[in-house]
């Protein structure tokens, strides 16, 4: 079975830090663009970050330039994003997705993880 895996999602303080984790199981990361995408309640969903597959370029939404990461593991086929300075406006659902064909972030997201909930407290 063809699956992302999302995990380390939690509830933080305002300034705190999470670190993401996308684990790929029943297929390899390495020719994915991966990207990170959250949907909060009464806003439009928002694409966070990216990365490629082919040389590691990244992207990063003006919302989260400078606070958060995102980097990836090929050996251990997962992908992260780390968010620090984290602020309540960040608090959402988080969802990781893969698909080819993008020059940084997935031209068409072929998968989908499930979701890990990020609350920010102030």
């Amino acid at each position: 079975q063809l699956q992302l895996v999302e995990s380390g999602g939690g509830l933080v303080q305002r300034g705190g830090s999470l670190r993401l984790s996308c684990a790929a199981s029943g297929f390899t990361l390495d020719y994915y663009d991966i990207g990170w995408v959250r949907e909060a309640p009464g806003k439009e969903r928002e694409g966070v970050s990216c990365i490629s597959s082919s040389d590691g370029s990244t992207y990063y939404a003006d919302s989260v330039k400078g606070r958060f990461t995102i980097s990836r593991d090929n050996t251990k086929n997962t992908v992260y994003l780390q968010m620090n300075s984290l602020k309540p406006e960040d608090t959402a659902v988080y969802y990781c997705t893969a698909g080819i064909g993008g020059s940084v972030c997935p031209e068409k997201n072929d998968y989908w993880g499930q979701g890990t909930q990020v609350t920010v407290s102030s």
